[in-house]
């Protein structure tokens, strides 16, 4: 399959972006509509990936390093999609300097994540009634531009 990864702002693509979280959180895994948006998105950095124009992943990433709002439409899963949105995401948090990323994983995801170097640093806690633990990485300074 044919993807393409941008790079973008919630102000460029908020219509793409929004629908995938809609689909993903608030209809698939029943997110109240309320928790999924927040003042965040006009100060991150997102990912956007497309397959023939059509939005299928998004991500984002604050100036402080939290990853998160990372998901992909149903039928492109196991796609490497995911892996993609992350690199992405690392790549931005190392071209802002930051030393060290973190996420809120779904405990369901723990595994993906740790295959990507990600430690987890809390107990378990319920967000939008998912279980979830926080994770981490520290970004090797030497890699950094």
């Amino acid at each position: 399959m044919n993807y393409t990864i941008k790079k973008t702002s919630w102000k460029e693509d908020k219509q793409a972006l929004s629908q995938i979280r809609k689909n993903v959180f608030i209809e698939e895994q029943n997110v109240p509509e309320a928790l999924e948006w927040d003042e965040f998105d006009d100060k991150c950095i997102h990912i956007l990936i497309t397959q023939n124009t059509s939005p299928v992943a998004c991500g984002r990433i604050k100036p402080d390093g939290h990853i998160g709002r990372m998901a992909v439409l149903k039928e492109h899963r196991r796609a490497g999609i995911g892996t993609a949105i992350l690199n992405e995401l690392l790549e931005s948090a190392k071209q802002n300097k930051n030393t060290k990323v973190y996420l809120h994983a779904q405990t369901s995801a723990i595994a993906f994540y740790e295959k990507l170097g990600f430690n987890i640093s809390s107990e378990e806690f319920m967000d939008a009634n998912i279980p979830h633990r926080t994770m981490e990485k520290r970004l090797n300074s030497t890699t950094m531009k």
